[in-house]
Protein backbone atom coordinates (compact mmCIF):
# COMPACT_ATOMS: atom_id res chain seq x y z
CA UNK A 1 0.00 0.00 0.00
CA UNK A 2 1.17 3.08 -0.90
CA UNK A 3 1.32 6.38 1.48
CA UNK A 4 -1.60 8.07 -0.84
CA UNK A 5 -3.51 4.90 -1.16
CA UNK A 6 -3.40 5.06 3.15
CA UNK A 7 -4.37 8.90 2.94
CA UNK A 8 -7.00 8.23 0.23
CA UNK A 9 -8.66 5.66 2.55
CA UNK A 10 -8.08 8.12 5.65
CA UNK A 11 -9.85 10.72 4.02
CA UNK A 12 -13.26 8.79 3.42
CA UNK A 13 -12.67 7.30 7.43
CA UNK A 14 -12.16 10.51 8.78
CA UNK A 15 -14.48 13.46 8.20
CA UNK A 16 -13.31 16.67 7.45
CA UNK A 17 -15.04 19.57 9.50
CA UNK A 18 -15.38 21.82 5.55
CA UNK A 19 -12.92 22.77 3.14
CA UNK A 20 -11.47 26.04 4.50
CA UNK A 21 -11.43 24.51 8.12
CA UNK A 22 -7.85 23.56 9.11
CA UNK A 23 -8.22 20.50 11.21
CA UNK A 24 -5.67 18.60 13.67
CA UNK A 25 -4.28 16.24 10.61
CA UNK A 26 -3.13 18.20 7.58
CA UNK A 27 -3.12 15.77 4.61
CA UNK A 28 0.14 16.16 2.38
CA UNK A 29 2.28 14.36 0.25
CA UNK A 30 4.70 11.99 1.34
CA UNK A 31 7.65 10.56 -0.06
CA UNK A 32 7.93 7.07 0.91
CA UNK A 33 5.52 3.84 0.82
CA UNK A 34 3.76 1.74 3.68
CA UNK A 35 3.05 -2.02 3.17
CA UNK A 36 3.40 -3.86 6.39
CA UNK A 37 0.88 -5.91 6.80
CA UNK A 38 -0.56 -7.11 9.87
CA UNK A 39 1.36 -10.44 9.15
CA UNK A 40 1.13 -13.84 11.32
CA UNK A 41 -1.25 -14.36 14.08
CA UNK A 42 -4.38 -12.24 12.11
CA UNK A 43 -6.40 -15.16 12.32
CA UNK A 44 -6.48 -15.60 15.87
CA UNK A 45 -6.47 -11.72 16.43
CA UNK A 46 -9.74 -11.46 14.74
CA UNK A 47 -11.22 -14.28 16.93
CA UNK A 48 -10.24 -12.38 19.65
CA UNK A 49 -11.45 -9.20 18.55
CA UNK A 50 -14.51 -10.27 18.08
CA UNK A 51 -14.75 -10.74 21.99
CA UNK A 52 -13.43 -7.50 22.85
CA UNK A 53 -9.69 -9.02 23.69
CA UNK A 54 -5.79 -8.79 22.16
CA UNK A 55 -3.54 -11.52 23.22
CA UNK A 56 -0.69 -10.02 24.75
CA UNK A 57 2.76 -10.32 27.35
CA UNK A 58 5.47 -8.70 28.74
CA UNK A 59 8.89 -8.77 26.60
CA UNK A 60 10.41 -10.75 30.21
CA UNK A 61 7.34 -13.25 30.60
CA UNK A 62 8.18 -15.46 27.40
CA UNK A 63 5.43 -18.03 28.96
CA UNK A 64 2.48 -15.20 30.16
CA UNK A 65 0.19 -14.36 26.91
CA UNK A 66 -3.07 -14.36 27.94
CA UNK A 67 -6.15 -12.73 26.00
CA UNK A 68 -6.67 -9.16 27.46
CA UNK A 69 -9.62 -7.24 27.33
CA UNK A 70 -9.17 -4.27 25.08
CA UNK A 71 -11.63 -1.37 23.98
CA UNK A 72 -10.90 0.64 20.89
CA UNK A 73 -13.24 2.92 18.99
CA UNK A 74 -15.40 0.33 17.53
CA UNK A 75 -16.49 -0.30 21.02
CA UNK A 76 -17.73 3.30 21.73
CA UNK A 77 -20.78 4.05 19.41
CA UNK A 78 -20.58 6.63 17.55
CA UNK A 79 -16.94 7.41 17.71
CA UNK A 80 -15.84 7.22 13.73
CA UNK A 81 -18.70 9.86 12.94
CA UNK A 82 -16.91 12.43 15.44
CA UNK A 83 -15.40 15.38 13.19
CA UNK A 84 -11.63 16.41 14.04
CA UNK A 85 -11.26 19.15 15.68
CA UNK A 86 -10.69 22.45 14.37
CA UNK A 87 -7.11 23.21 15.41
CA UNK A 88 -4.44 26.02 15.62
CA UNK A 89 -0.38 25.95 14.48
CA UNK A 90 0.70 24.39 17.48
CA UNK A 91 -2.32 21.56 17.40
CA UNK A 92 -4.00 23.31 20.35
CA UNK A 93 -8.54 23.27 20.41
CA UNK A 94 -9.56 26.33 18.66
CA UNK A 95 -12.85 25.28 20.51
CA UNK A 96 -12.00 27.27 24.00
CA UNK A 97 -9.44 30.16 24.45
CA UNK A 98 -7.60 31.14 27.35
CA UNK A 99 -5.04 33.46 28.30
CA UNK A 100 -2.09 33.39 25.09
CA UNK A 101 1.48 34.07 27.20
CA UNK A 102 3.20 33.22 23.93
CA UNK A 103 4.50 29.75 25.33
CA UNK A 104 3.14 27.00 26.78
CA UNK A 105 1.61 26.52 30.13
CA UNK A 106 -0.91 24.58 32.58
CA UNK A 107 -4.60 25.34 33.21
CA UNK A 108 -7.80 23.95 34.33
CA UNK A 109 -11.24 24.55 32.80
CA UNK A 110 -14.51 24.95 34.17
CA UNK A 111 -15.17 21.11 34.48
CA UNK A 112 -11.57 20.89 36.69
CA UNK A 113 -9.85 19.02 33.89
CA UNK A 114 -6.63 19.93 33.60
CA UNK A 115 -4.83 21.09 30.50
CA UNK A 116 -2.01 21.90 28.54
CA UNK A 117 -2.28 25.61 26.58
CA UNK A 118 -0.55 26.77 23.96
CA UNK A 119 1.09 29.76 23.04
CA UNK A 120 -1.84 30.99 21.18
CA UNK A 121 -3.98 30.42 24.76
CA UNK A 122 -5.86 27.14 22.68
CA UNK A 123 -6.22 23.97 25.13
CA UNK A 124 -4.01 21.58 24.43
CA UNK A 125 -3.70 17.78 24.69
CA UNK A 126 0.48 16.33 23.92
CA UNK A 127 0.54 13.50 21.47
CA UNK A 128 3.91 13.17 21.13
CA UNK A 129 6.56 10.20 19.91
CA UNK A 130 9.47 9.71 21.05
CA UNK A 131 13.09 10.10 19.71
CA UNK A 132 12.22 11.16 16.40
CA UNK A 133 15.55 11.33 14.96
CA UNK A 134 17.46 9.05 12.04
CA UNK A 135 19.12 5.86 13.66
CA UNK A 136 22.88 7.49 14.44
CA UNK A 137 24.89 4.73 12.52
CA UNK A 138 26.34 4.44 9.17
CA UNK A 139 23.33 2.50 8.11
CA UNK A 140 20.95 4.64 9.42
CA UNK A 141 22.39 7.52 7.58
CA UNK A 142 22.63 5.87 4.25
CA UNK A 143 19.51 4.47 4.63
CA UNK A 144 17.69 8.13 5.27
CA UNK A 145 19.97 9.46 2.67
CA UNK A 146 18.58 6.73 -0.02
CA UNK A 147 15.23 7.93 0.95
CA UNK A 148 15.01 11.16 1.43
CA UNK A 149 18.58 12.98 -0.09
CA UNK A 150 19.05 15.28 3.21
CA UNK A 151 18.09 15.47 6.60
CA UNK A 152 15.99 18.37 5.54
CA UNK A 153 13.72 16.25 3.64
CA UNK A 154 13.94 13.39 6.35
CA UNK A 155 12.23 16.14 8.71
CA UNK A 156 9.93 18.04 5.67
CA UNK A 157 8.15 14.05 5.10
CA UNK A 158 8.24 12.95 8.88
CA UNK A 159 6.75 15.82 9.94
CA UNK A 160 3.88 15.28 7.24
CA UNK A 161 3.55 11.83 8.44
CA UNK A 162 2.98 12.93 11.89
CA UNK A 163 0.76 15.56 11.47
CA UNK A 164 -1.48 13.08 9.08
CA UNK A 165 -1.32 10.66 11.74
CA UNK A 166 -2.36 13.32 14.66
CA UNK A 167 0.58 13.34 16.26
CA UNK A 168 1.48 16.93 18.06
CA UNK A 169 4.99 17.07 19.45
CA UNK A 170 8.15 15.36 19.21
CA UNK A 171 8.96 13.78 22.36
CA UNK A 172 11.96 13.35 24.25
CA UNK A 173 15.28 12.30 22.75
CA UNK A 174 14.14 13.80 19.15
CA UNK A 175 16.14 15.97 16.85
CA UNK A 176 14.10 19.02 16.38
CA UNK A 177 16.73 21.27 14.82
CA UNK A 178 15.54 20.18 11.24
CA UNK A 179 11.37 20.59 11.42
CA UNK A 180 11.61 24.28 12.68
CA UNK A 181 12.76 25.06 8.99
CA UNK A 182 9.90 23.29 7.19
CA UNK A 183 6.25 24.33 7.13
CA UNK A 184 4.94 21.44 9.47
CA UNK A 185 6.82 22.70 12.74
CA UNK A 186 5.59 20.36 15.76
CA UNK A 187 5.78 21.41 19.29
CA UNK A 188 8.81 19.62 20.87
CA UNK A 189 10.46 18.87 24.49
CA UNK A 190 13.98 18.70 25.40
CA UNK A 191 15.69 15.94 27.74
CA UNK A 192 18.48 18.04 29.80
CA UNK A 193 20.02 14.52 31.72
CA UNK A 194 21.41 16.91 34.19
CA UNK A 195 22.24 13.87 36.86
CA UNK A 196 23.21 11.47 34.27
CA UNK A 197 25.63 13.78 32.59
CA UNK A 198 26.89 14.83 35.68
CA UNK A 199 27.58 11.38 36.91
CA UNK A 200 29.59 10.43 34.10
CA UNK A 201 31.84 13.37 35.05
CA UNK A 202 31.99 12.41 38.28
CA UNK A 203 32.02 8.70 38.01
CA UNK A 204 30.04 6.00 39.85
CA UNK A 205 27.30 5.44 37.03
CA UNK A 206 26.54 2.77 34.72
CA UNK A 207 24.36 1.76 31.88
CA UNK A 208 21.32 0.37 32.55
CA UNK A 209 18.19 -1.02 30.47
CA UNK A 210 16.79 1.68 29.94
CA UNK A 211 18.11 4.27 31.92
CA UNK A 212 21.58 5.02 33.74
CA UNK A 213 21.87 3.34 36.83
CA UNK A 214 24.11 4.39 40.17
CA UNK A 215 25.98 2.59 43.08
CA UNK A 216 23.72 1.22 45.41
CA UNK A 217 20.88 3.84 43.31
CA UNK A 218 21.86 6.46 44.80
CA UNK A 219 21.78 9.57 43.03
CA UNK A 220 24.19 12.16 43.51
CA UNK A 221 22.40 14.54 44.94
CA UNK A 222 23.84 15.87 48.06
CA UNK A 223 27.13 16.97 46.49
CA UNK A 224 27.81 20.21 46.51
CA UNK A 225 28.92 20.59 42.68
CA UNK A 226 26.02 19.19 42.08
CA UNK A 227 24.11 21.97 42.45
CA UNK A 228 26.99 24.18 40.82
CA UNK A 229 26.93 21.95 37.97
CA UNK A 230 23.05 22.43 37.05
CA UNK A 231 23.34 26.36 37.30
CA UNK A 232 26.11 26.07 34.78
CA UNK A 233 24.34 23.48 32.32
CA UNK A 234 21.43 25.68 32.87
CA UNK A 235 22.84 28.74 30.69
CA UNK A 236 22.78 26.71 27.56
CA UNK A 237 18.58 27.11 28.38
CA UNK A 238 18.76 30.39 26.89
CA UNK A 239 18.86 29.49 22.79
CA UNK A 240 15.85 28.23 23.29
CA UNK A 241 14.11 30.41 25.82
CA UNK A 242 12.21 32.78 23.35
CA UNK A 243 11.10 29.75 21.64
CA UNK A 244 7.19 29.20 21.51
CA UNK A 245 7.39 25.45 19.98
CA UNK A 246 8.88 24.26 23.24
CA UNK A 247 6.79 22.47 25.49
CA UNK A 248 9.11 22.37 28.39
CA UNK A 249 12.02 20.45 29.77
CA UNK A 250 12.44 16.97 31.11
CA UNK A 251 15.73 16.94 34.01
CA UNK A 252 16.32 13.39 33.57
CA UNK A 253 14.91 9.74 32.71
CA UNK A 254 14.09 7.06 35.42
CA UNK A 255 16.04 8.41 38.49
CA UNK A 256 15.78 5.71 41.12
CA UNK A 257 14.16 6.30 43.94
CA UNK A 258 14.36 3.52 45.92
CA UNK A 259 11.98 2.70 49.61
CA UNK A 260 15.16 2.05 51.46
CA UNK A 261 16.95 4.80 50.16
CA UNK A 262 17.58 5.70 53.62
CA UNK A 263 20.05 2.42 54.27
CA UNK A 264 21.22 2.80 50.98
CA UNK A 265 22.98 5.62 51.08
CA UNK A 266 24.17 4.76 54.79
CA UNK A 267 26.51 2.04 52.78
CA UNK A 268 27.89 4.23 50.62
CA UNK A 269 31.81 4.24 51.30
CA UNK A 270 33.42 6.92 53.54
CA UNK A 271 34.18 10.38 52.32
CA UNK A 272 30.48 9.95 49.92
CA UNK A 273 29.10 13.09 50.24
CA UNK A 274 25.98 11.23 50.02
CA UNK A 275 26.39 9.09 52.88
CA UNK A 276 27.55 11.89 55.53
CA UNK A 277 24.27 13.98 54.33
CA UNK A 278 22.29 10.74 55.42
CA UNK A 279 24.50 10.15 58.72
CA UNK A 280 23.46 14.12 59.53
CA UNK A 281 19.94 13.61 58.22
CA UNK A 282 19.91 10.83 60.78
CA UNK A 283 21.61 12.35 63.55
CA UNK A 284 18.95 15.58 63.35
CA UNK A 285 15.87 13.46 63.25
CA UNK A 286 17.07 11.07 66.24
CA UNK A 287 20.12 12.42 67.97
CA UNK A 288 23.82 11.70 68.23
CA UNK A 289 24.75 7.65 66.96
CA UNK A 290 21.84 6.88 65.33
CA UNK A 291 23.73 6.03 61.67
CA UNK A 292 23.27 2.06 62.36
CA UNK A 293 20.97 1.09 59.09
CA UNK A 294 19.51 -1.53 60.84
CA UNK A 295 17.86 1.13 63.24
CA UNK A 296 16.10 2.82 60.72
CA UNK A 297 12.44 2.35 61.02
CA UNK A 298 9.70 2.63 58.24
CA UNK A 299 8.97 5.87 58.75
CA UNK A 300 12.83 7.14 58.62
CA UNK A 301 13.06 5.40 54.90
CA UNK A 302 9.85 7.70 53.68
CA UNK A 303 10.89 10.98 55.07
CA UNK A 304 14.63 10.37 53.92
CA UNK A 305 13.18 9.34 50.56
CA UNK A 306 10.82 12.49 50.58
CA UNK A 307 14.18 14.75 51.28
CA UNK A 308 16.88 12.94 48.83
CA UNK A 309 13.62 13.57 46.13
CA UNK A 310 12.73 17.01 47.56
CA UNK A 311 16.41 18.60 47.05
CA UNK A 312 17.15 17.17 43.56
CA UNK A 313 13.77 18.74 42.10
CA UNK A 314 14.43 21.79 43.76
CA UNK A 315 17.68 22.22 42.90
CA UNK A 316 16.87 21.19 39.37
CA UNK A 317 14.03 23.07 38.88
CA UNK A 318 15.66 26.44 40.59
CA UNK A 319 18.14 26.31 37.99
CA UNK A 320 15.86 25.71 35.47
CA UNK A 321 13.47 28.67 36.20
CA UNK A 322 16.03 30.67 36.99
CA UNK A 323 17.50 30.38 33.33
CA UNK A 324 14.31 29.75 31.44
CA UNK A 325 10.89 31.07 33.28
CA UNK A 326 8.79 30.38 29.89
CA UNK A 327 8.75 27.08 30.24
CA UNK A 328 7.76 23.90 31.52
CA UNK A 329 9.84 21.44 33.86
CA UNK A 330 7.95 18.11 33.18
CA UNK A 331 9.91 16.20 35.74
CA UNK A 332 12.14 13.50 35.47
CA UNK A 333 10.12 10.23 33.98
CA UNK A 334 9.08 8.38 37.17
CA UNK A 335 8.47 4.68 36.43
CA UNK A 336 8.39 0.78 37.40
CA UNK A 337 7.23 1.20 41.96
CA UNK A 338 7.81 4.49 41.99
CA UNK A 339 3.81 5.15 40.32
CA UNK A 340 2.92 3.82 43.66
CA UNK A 341 5.21 6.23 45.95
CA UNK A 342 3.02 8.92 47.28
CA UNK A 343 6.40 10.19 49.05
CA UNK A 344 7.97 10.81 45.60
CA UNK A 345 4.33 12.30 44.36
CA UNK A 346 4.33 15.06 47.14
CA UNK A 347 8.25 15.75 46.67
CA UNK A 348 7.89 16.85 43.45
CA UNK A 349 5.14 18.72 43.69
CA UNK A 350 5.95 22.20 44.76
CA UNK A 351 8.42 22.12 41.75
CA UNK A 352 7.31 19.99 38.48
CA UNK A 353 4.91 22.23 36.46
CA UNK A 354 3.81 18.50 35.15
CA UNK A 355 4.42 14.94 36.33
CA UNK A 356 5.72 13.15 33.68
CA UNK A 357 5.38 8.90 34.19
CA UNK A 358 7.09 5.99 32.05
CA UNK A 359 3.91 3.81 32.14
CA UNK A 360 4.59 -0.01 31.09
CA UNK A 361 3.52 -3.18 32.71
CA UNK A 362 0.10 -2.59 32.91
CA UNK A 363 -2.71 -3.30 30.32
CA UNK A 364 -5.03 -0.90 30.96
CA UNK A 365 -5.15 2.43 33.03
CA UNK A 366 -5.93 2.91 36.40
CA UNK A 367 -8.36 5.02 37.61
CA UNK A 368 -8.05 5.02 41.66
CA UNK A 369 -3.97 5.48 40.51
CA UNK A 370 -4.01 8.66 38.07
CA UNK A 371 -6.45 10.07 40.67
CA UNK A 372 -3.36 9.11 43.09
CA UNK A 373 -1.12 11.02 41.43
CA UNK A 374 -3.59 14.04 40.91
CA UNK A 375 -4.29 13.90 44.52
CA UNK A 376 -0.86 14.02 45.94
CA UNK A 377 0.42 16.77 43.57
CA UNK A 378 -1.97 19.12 42.35
CA UNK A 379 -0.77 19.02 39.24
CA UNK A 380 -1.87 17.11 35.58
CA UNK A 381 0.18 14.49 34.67
CA UNK A 382 2.08 13.25 31.42
CA UNK A 383 2.44 9.22 30.00
CA UNK A 384 5.73 10.13 29.06
CA UNK A 385 6.69 6.83 27.75
CA UNK A 386 5.10 3.57 26.56
CA UNK A 387 4.43 1.38 23.99
CA UNK A 388 3.64 -2.48 22.32
CA UNK A 389 6.21 -4.56 20.13
CA UNK A 390 4.87 -7.43 17.48
CA UNK A 391 5.77 -10.56 16.85
CA UNK A 392 4.89 -9.58 12.99
CA UNK A 393 7.91 -7.09 12.96
CA UNK A 394 10.44 -9.82 12.63
CA UNK A 395 12.19 -8.10 14.97
CA UNK A 396 13.35 -10.94 17.96
CA UNK A 397 12.02 -8.54 20.80
CA UNK A 398 13.82 -9.47 23.68
CA UNK A 399 14.29 -6.20 25.14
CA UNK A 400 12.02 -3.58 27.03
CA UNK A 401 9.52 -3.33 29.20
CA UNK A 402 6.65 -2.66 26.81
CA UNK A 403 3.85 -5.24 25.87
CA UNK A 404 4.30 -7.87 23.07
CA UNK A 405 1.33 -8.80 20.78
CA UNK A 406 0.96 -10.80 17.75
CA UNK A 407 0.29 -8.18 14.99
CA UNK A 408 0.54 -4.31 13.88
CA UNK A 409 -3.04 -4.20 14.08
CA UNK A 410 -2.98 -5.50 18.09
CA UNK A 411 -0.23 -2.85 18.36
CA UNK A 412 -3.16 -0.08 17.02
CA UNK A 413 -5.87 -1.90 19.30
CA UNK A 414 -3.69 -1.54 22.66
CA UNK A 415 -2.58 2.21 21.23
CA UNK A 416 -6.67 2.64 21.15
CA UNK A 417 -7.32 1.10 24.24
CA UNK A 418 -5.32 2.97 26.87
CA UNK A 419 -5.29 6.29 24.94
CA UNK A 420 -9.28 6.00 25.85
CA UNK A 421 -8.19 5.30 28.96
CA UNK A 422 -6.15 8.55 29.44
CA UNK A 423 -8.65 10.69 27.66
CA UNK A 424 -11.37 9.95 30.32
CA UNK A 425 -9.10 11.41 33.14
CA UNK A 426 -9.25 14.98 34.15
CA UNK A 427 -5.80 14.97 35.29
CA UNK A 428 -3.83 13.97 31.94
CA UNK A 429 -2.73 16.15 29.50
CA UNK A 430 -1.15 13.69 26.62
CA UNK A 431 0.75 10.91 26.02
CA UNK A 432 3.61 10.33 23.97
CA UNK A 433 4.50 6.97 22.42
CA UNK A 434 7.89 5.18 22.58
CA UNK A 435 9.18 5.39 19.51
CA UNK A 436 9.46 6.81 16.02
CA UNK A 437 11.86 4.51 14.89
CA UNK A 438 12.62 0.84 15.28
CA UNK A 439 16.15 0.00 15.93
CA UNK A 440 19.15 -0.73 13.37
CA UNK A 441 20.47 -3.78 14.61
CA UNK A 442 23.80 -3.04 13.38
CA UNK A 443 24.01 -0.68 16.29
CA UNK A 444 26.39 -1.91 18.89
CA UNK A 445 26.71 1.20 21.41
CA UNK A 446 22.74 1.10 21.46
CA UNK A 447 20.87 1.47 25.21
CA UNK A 448 20.17 -2.12 26.00
CA UNK A 449 16.38 -1.72 26.27
CA UNK A 450 16.47 -0.95 22.46
CA UNK A 451 17.69 -3.67 20.70
CA UNK A 452 15.57 -5.44 18.38
CA UNK A 453 12.72 -4.16 19.35
CA UNK A 454 9.60 -3.04 17.40
CA UNK A 455 8.70 -0.08 19.22
CA UNK A 456 8.70 2.27 16.60
CA UNK A 457 6.21 3.52 14.07
CA UNK A 458 8.21 2.94 11.10
CA UNK A 459 11.17 0.05 10.65
CA UNK A 460 14.30 1.12 10.23
CA UNK A 461 13.90 1.54 6.76
CA UNK A 462 11.31 4.36 7.41
CA UNK A 463 8.38 2.15 6.26
CA UNK A 464 5.59 2.74 8.64
CA UNK A 465 3.85 0.30 10.30
CA UNK A 466 0.31 0.78 8.58
CA UNK A 467 -2.16 -0.89 10.64
CA UNK A 468 -0.87 0.62 14.04
CA UNK A 469 -0.67 4.04 12.14
CA UNK A 470 -3.83 4.22 11.46
CA UNK A 471 -5.08 3.38 14.58
CA UNK A 472 -3.06 5.99 16.19
CA UNK A 473 -4.79 8.11 13.65
CA UNK A 474 -8.11 7.59 14.14
CA UNK A 475 -7.72 8.02 17.84
CA UNK A 476 -5.52 11.07 17.63
CA UNK A 477 -7.27 13.48 14.88
CA UNK A 478 -10.37 12.85 17.87
CA UNK A 479 -8.51 13.27 20.95
CA UNK A 480 -10.89 16.85 21.55
CA UNK A 481 -14.12 15.49 20.81
CA UNK A 482 -12.84 12.58 22.45
CA UNK A 483 -11.99 13.81 25.87
CA UNK A 484 -15.11 15.80 25.84
CA UNK A 485 -17.19 12.70 25.94
CA UNK A 486 -15.31 10.16 27.72
CA UNK A 487 -14.77 12.55 30.83
CA UNK A 488 -18.40 13.50 30.83
CA UNK A 489 -19.15 10.05 30.76
CA UNK A 490 -16.25 9.47 33.66
CA UNK A 491 -18.23 12.31 35.78
CA UNK A 492 -21.61 10.85 35.38
CA UNK A 493 -20.22 7.72 36.55
CA UNK A 494 -18.56 9.18 39.63
CA UNK A 495 -22.08 10.63 40.27
CA UNK A 496 -23.80 7.59 40.02
CA UNK A 497 -21.35 5.84 42.36
CA UNK A 498 -21.88 8.53 45.26
CA UNK A 499 -25.10 8.33 44.41
CA UNK A 500 -25.67 4.35 45.20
Amino acid sequence: MTWNTWRSRARRSVPLRGSGSRVCRRLMPMAFALGLAAGAGAAESSELRAHGQVRGRLAADTNAWRARDTRTLADLPGADTLVPASCDRYGGWRHERAKATGFFRTGRDARGRWWLIDPDGHPFLSTGVNAVRPNPTTKGRLSMEAHFGSEANWATNTAALLRDAGFNTLGCWSRPQPFMATSNALPYTTQLHWMATYGGKRKGIRQDSGHVGFTEDCIFVFDPEFEVYCREAAKDLAATRQDPWLVGHFSDNELPFPDDALERFLRLPEGEAGRAAAEQWLSRRRGAGASNPGAVSRAESEAFLGHVAGTYFRIVSGAIRNADPNHLYLGCRFYGPDLRSKVLFRACAPYVDVVSINWYRRWTPDAERMDDWLRWTGKPFLISEWCAMAEDSGMANETGAGWIVPTQADRGRFYQHVALGLLAHRGCVGWHWYRYLDNDPTDTVLDPVNVSGNKGIVNSAFEPFTPLVEAMQAVNVRVYPLRERLTADSQKQSKQSGDQ
